[in-house]
């Protein structure tokens, strides 16, 4: 019996510890308005997040390039898949909204930064 016992609660533990690693299904469609950062100059954004899809702009041209295109989550991270298809020089490549962002979604918040320190404070409007 004690045995028994021992298995059903290691396999209790077993199976919340396996939930816990999952992000459960975040649903992050909505408009988004506030802030981007690199380097202390700030910028006002727009980004609207709709089925995968995404488009945005700021109140500085080209600080940050939102543009449009598909986004994807996968565990902590929001990837964007930019489908701009003309983009100029005279501005960094980097400041498009492309590629791999870790997230953080708290209350109505959604904080996401890359890899090269910039970031994103949003509130869901």
């Amino acid at each position: 019996m004690k045995t028994k016992t021992l298995i059903l609660i290691w396999l209790l533990i077993t199976a919340f510890a396996c939930n816990n690693d999952e992000n459960p299904e975040i649903n992050m469609d909505g408009l988004y308005v506030g802030t981007f950062e690199r380097n202390d100059i700030i910028s006002k954004v727009e980004i609207n997040l709709n089925n995968g899809e995404f488009s945005g702009q700021s109140d500085r041209i080209n600080f940050p390039a939102i543009y449009y295109g598909n986004f994807s989550i996968q565990r902590n991270s929001v990837n964007f898949d930019n489908k701009q298809l003309i983009i100029t020089t005279e501005f960094d490549p980097n400041l498009i909204l492309h590629g791999l962002w870790n997230y953080k979604f708290d209350n109505h918040t959604l904080t996401m930064t890359n890899s090269i320190g910039d970031i994103y404070i949003l509130t869901k409007g």
